[in-house]
């Protein structure tokens, strides 16, 4: 599935992902300042989180609690092998029931079971978002 998308259309395009994807773990590919972020912000929202949702650059995962059930946040630009993974637990948040918005998820695609959908995000001439869910 393709869809082009600006950016003040985010929010309706973080509910279409929500009813297009298979499962609870979501792989976030695309170029530094592409909208991954901005997205993800968007679908936590969608989720039913009412806390400030920000970016876990430095603190690597944010953990974000909706009505029902969890949701972890990654950004692992700044993981430069897979025992840093390992060293905060990486398989505990990969084995739980919780969504897994993962960005920057290059360097744990090994420990990932068949569950997951790829969204990767790209900005073509127009400065427009193309967004790609492959599942």
């Amino acid at each position: 599935m393709e869809i082009s998308f600006e950016l003040n259309e985010v929010e309706q395009i973080a509910q279409e992902i929500i009813k297009k994807v298979k499962g609870k773990t979501l792989l976030f590919y695309g170029e530094m300042g592409v909208g991954k972020t901005t997205l993800i912000k968007s679908i936590v929202k969608t989720l039913g989180c009412v806390d400030e949702v920000n970016s876990p650059t430095f603190s690597i995962v944010n953990e974000y609690k909706t009505e029902n059930e969890g949701v972890f946040h990654f950004d692992l630009y700044r993981i430069k092998n897979i025992e840093e993974a390992y060293d905060f637990g990486i398989e505990d948040y990969l084995n739980s029931n919780n969504w897994k918005l993962i960005e920057w998820p290059e360097i744990i695609e090994d420990l990932l079971v068949d569950d997951y959908d790829k969204i990767v995000l790209k900005l073509d001439a127009k400065n427009k978002r193309i967004l790609t869910i492959n599942n």
